[in-house]
């Protein structure tokens, strides 16, 4: 295995763990689930990491989130809807808040809260209770994108993903 691919796989294995600590730990329980900022370490993990590598990180730390704190009706949901919007993402610009990256975050919103609104329907079977949770996925997509664009701004002030992309190289 090369050197490059270990480093690719320590840096998904920190940002799995990163995503489900924040998305299991540090969020507001609702009615039928939790408001989190993962999403937002998913965007940042997507940015840095070549697309297979981020899809595991948002698919898995979510599913675990899901599956570890009570809510595991949502874990298949939580795996499909994340490694989707982590797709969205690319680590081939210079800057993590690329132009290309900060629009994404209107399709990631789109995809998660139209995502999760179905799931629910699949689940409860019925298309006008789920819309009740259509207002925390709303505030969940904002919250993430905010944590995305701050903590994207604070590392490509000090130049994180140059530096990680020199370490791959090597």
């Amino acid at each position: 295995m090369k050197k490059n691919q270990i480093k690719l796989m320590c840096i998904s294995g920190i940002f799995t763990a990163l995503v489900f600590v924040v998305t299991a730990y540090l969020h507001i329980p609702t009615y039928n689930g939790y408001v989190h900022v993962g999403d937002g370490f998913i965007f940042l993990a997507a940015c840095l990491l070549p697309m297979p590598y981020s899809i595991f990180v948002g698919a898995i730390g979510a599913m675990l989130a899901d599956l570890l704190t009570g809510f595991a009706i949502w874990a298949p949901g939580s795996m499909v809807i994340k490694a989707l919007v982590a797709m969205l993402f690319t680590c081939k610009r210079k800057k993590i808040m690329a132009p290309r990256n900060t629009l994404m975050l209107v399709p990631a919103a789109v995809i998660s809260i139209a995502g999760y609104y179905l799931y629910e329907v699949l689940i409860t079977g019925s298309f006008v209770a789920s819309l009740s949770g259509i207002p925390g996925s709303t505030i969940q997509a904002v919250a993430s994108s905010l944590v995305f664009v701050v903590t994207g701004l604070t590392m490509d002030k000090f130049n994180i993903k140059e530096t990680m992309m020199e370490d791959y190289n090597q």
